[in-house]
């Protein structure tokens, strides 16, 4: 008998049907839970919406905070709106991986190491949507050890930066991850991107050491590389091939949505 319940097909059996069990527990589990984890990652995703606005407050109500806030859809190569995609359901991420909406990057082009680009992305206007106080862009790009995901929030002139924050990176405690020290964020704001109204090229970097003017932030101490990469992926969503034209309207004392309008009175008058 006992060698019968320690043969190997019983053993076999045994922890087939445990594993089988398991397998249907953990599935359960994480259906059920999906609604709640989808909630609390856009609970996240709204949290540091705010708090790079200088809007969030420890135990507020985020929801109800969020009010003041308009997502509209850019097309990243006009500059203009678009109505083609829901922002509160459209994924930039996503998008940046399908061919059929996103374009390849190279050289000197692709000084974020992005590799390839989204056509479309969301971005979060703080007050009156034609005329915010506030433009809140999603920024990423290569750090030291991986992707960095974040938001940069600049005022409504489309030149003065608010604060910038990061919700997402894989850089070293201590060293690269003082990119999430409030007291290096604060340093952002204030500071301009553009050396002169003309310019489409953002001056906005990183300084290797102290930063001085109106277009440097302090370097952070140990994590050049680190530093590197947020002057680069700054650089780049704030140029041409980012927003740059996007925020070229609100320079120019113009919304996107005038812009857009003009336009299409231009291609009527064409006609």
């Amino acid at each position: 008998m006992a060698q019968g319940n320690n043969s190997i097909k019983k053993i076999l059996t045994v922890a087939l049907a445990l594993c089988i069990v398991c397998s249907v527990i953990v599935s359960t589990a994480a259906v059920a839970l999906r609604p709640a984890q989808q909630l609390n990652q856009e609970l996240d995703r709204k949290t540091n919406i705010l708090s790079v606005a200088g809007l969030y407050e420890p135990g507020m109500d985020v929801e109800s905070a969020f009010g003041d806030i308009t997502a509209r859809v850019v097309d990243l190569r006009t500059g203009e709106y678009s109505e083609e995609f829901d922002p509160d359901t459209y994924d930039q991420f996503q998008a940046s991986r399908d061919p059929a909406s996103s374009r390849t990057l190279s050289g000197e082009r692709d000084i974020a190491g992005l590799s390839r680009q989204e056509n479309y992305a969301t971005v979060y206007l703080v007050g009156d949507a034609d005329s915010p106080e506030q433009i809140i862009l999603p920024i990423r790009g290569q750090g030291l050890w991986g992707l960095m995901r974040g938001y940069l929030s600049v005022e409504g002139d489309g030149d003065t930066l608010v604060g910038i924050t990061y919700y997402e990176h894989s850089e070293t405690p201590g060293l690269g991850a003082e990119v999430n020290n409030p007291r290096w964020q604060a340093q952002w704001e204030g500071k301009k991107i553009y050396p002169d109204e003309q310019s489409l090229t953002p001056a906005i970097r990183v300084a290797r050491g102290s930063g001085s003017g109106d277009h440097q932030v302090d370097g952070l101490s140990g994590a050049t590389l680190t530093s590197n990469g947020v002057t680069n992926m700054v650089q780049f969503w704030l140029s041409p091939e980012g927003f740059g034209n996007y925020l070229a309207n609100f320079r120019e004392g113009v919304s996107p949505e005038e812009a857009q309008d003009a336009d299409v009175e231009l291609e009527a008058e064409g006609a």
